[in-house]
């Protein structure tokens, strides 16, 4: 049986252990990252464009998805949390909840990087007292309620939650921030 000299076996451990060595983060591309960067603020809705997509539910009881995909037009930003969404009617706002399973996570975003969430809500009965009749849906950015941008809602009645007249939350929930682009 040969031995390694103890010069070589060292070169070889250094290898081994540079080629295994890594800061444990996850990315999403060269303009996302899911950890902070250092020299990273807190992103600003103004600097970033929006654009939505709808997956509508078709009937009542059938459920639809809204996604959101925020554009970073600034400099490098991060996102902490969840984005905060409020659903509103004529005569009530109710906040959507995150996503049961959902665990924040913090997100930074480069220039130009991109990101979404999505909103999931149940379709309710058109007219029905068990429904919300939401004319639009407004979202900020963790930390930021002060700021937010209101979307026309055109994808029906949302189904009240605990299925009562008035006053009930909807069903509806939003996930995290995902990261986009690869």
């Amino acid at each position: 049986m040969r031995t390694l000299p103890p010069l070589a076996l060292a070169a070889g451990l250094a290898a081994t252990l540079l080629l295994t060595a890594c800061d444990g983060a996850e990315t999403g591309g060269d303009d996302v990252k899911n950890t902070d960067r250092p020299g990273s603020s807190a992103c600003a809705i103004g600097d970033l464009g929006v654009e939505v997509g709808a997956g509508a539910a078709p009937a009542a009881g059938d459920t639809g998805n809204v996604t959101v995909t925020l554009t970073n037009n600034g400099a490098q930003c991060t996102l902490k949390g969840f984005p905060v969404v409020d659903l509103s009617a004529e005569d009530t706002t109710t906040s959507v909840s995150p996503e049961q399973s959902a665990k924040a996570q913090s997100l930074t975003l480069g220039k130009d990087g991109t990101t979404s969430f999505t909103i999931t809500y149940v379709r309710g009965e058109a007219g029905s007292p068990k429904s919300l009749t939401v004319r639009k849906a407004s979202f900020a950015l963790p930390g930021a309620t002060a700021d937010a941008r209101d979307l026309p809602w055109s994808y029906g009645e949302v189904a009240r939650r605990d299925g009562a007249g008035s006053g009930g939350a909807a069903q509806a929930s939003v996930s995290g921030f995902e990261s986009s682009g690869d």
